[in-house]
């Protein structure tokens, strides 16, 4: 499954259009009845304020020379999120250079000595991850949680495949359906970026042929950015656990980031974690994640 770059902003403002009435936008509903839902290019055009063609133009896939002050008024036409918009203006311009690491292989990407000393001193799950979700440095309390990547040839040490097709990481998420949705909307946001990344290509390729759920959701053009928020996990040593989550990006490689997560002091959550921290290596091997 090839990642178009006129394909994707095409399809993400037609989803983004669909979920939208009359009703929501403030249009008196009159006219021919409508045979599909969501507003008309008409009325979308309309709320913009730019012309029906040129809107037109852009929702087939033609946003090259797109002005900041058009883009402006279809995101708040279309009543887009903050990530959303960010998704639109990637589609259009991304920010960041693609093109220098087409060639580059990321699953074994090197990461600053610094930055693997700064995980070895966290004494919560922490890692180093990047775009298309690909895990590239962990701490103890990150393989006592997670399992032990090192196990895992560098391809597999993917969050992507690691939860679509995975079992035990299915059972380790109680909510592992919103799990998975958040990974597909972190890799909608990758293939709005990085648009010649072929290993990414390749990913969501092997993923809609093997996930009949990934296929659902990837076709929903939902987008989501990795910040923050808190996850339930069934551990199997342990028990069920509350974490938060933070998500911290490297100021110098902008597609690198440092994700940790932690319990509330003075909770149940808090003393499995200890727990899990004083098993050690042992617990390594008990998580769910060695259980491939």
């Amino acid at each position: 499954m090839d990642v178009d770059p006129r394909t994707e902003l095409s399809e993400f403002l037609r989803s983004r259009r669909a979920r939208l009435s009359p009703d929501d936008v403030g249009l008196p509903r009159y006219g021919r009845t409508r045979r599909v839902p969501g507003l008309r290019r008409e009325e979308l055009a309309q709320l913009a304020g730019v012309s029906v063609a040129y809107y037109t133009r852009l929702e087939q896939g033609n946003g090259r020379n797109v002005s900041d002050e058009v883009l402006d008024s279809i995101a708040r036409a279309l009543q887009l999120t903050d990530t959303e918009y960010t998704h639109l203006r990637n589609l259009t311009a991304c920010p960041y250079d693609t093109t220098s690491r087409k060639k580059r292989k990321n699953h074994t990407r090197e990461v600053r000595p610094a930055l693997r000393n700064l995980l070895d001193t966290i004494t919560v799950p922490a890692y180093v991850g990047g775009r298309r979700s690909d895990i590239y440095a962990w701490n103890p309390m990150a393989a006592a949680l997670f399992g032990d990547w090192g196990q895992l040839a560098p391809r597999e040490r993917n969050w992507a495949r690691l939860i679509f097709l995975n079992p035990s990481y299915q059972s380790l998420f109680v909510n592992w359906e919103s799990k998975a949705a958040d990974i597909v909307g972190f890799l909608r946001m990758d293939a709005g970026c990085f648009q010649n990344d072929p290993e990414l290509t390749e990913l969501i390729g092997e993923l809609s042929l093997k996930s009949e759920l990934f296929r659902q959701l990837w076709a929903q053009h939902d987008v989501k950015e990795k910040s923050f928020g808190t996850k339930v996990f069934r551990h199997p040593l342990v028990g069920d656990m509350t974490l938060s989550y933070e998500t911290l990006r490297m100021p110098s490689e902008p597609d690198l980031f440092l994700s940790t997560y932690h319990a509330e002091p003075g909770t149940a959550s808090a003393e499995a974690l200890q727990l899990l921290a004083s098993w050690g290596k042992d617990a390594t091997q008990i998580s769910a994640g060695t259980q491939v």
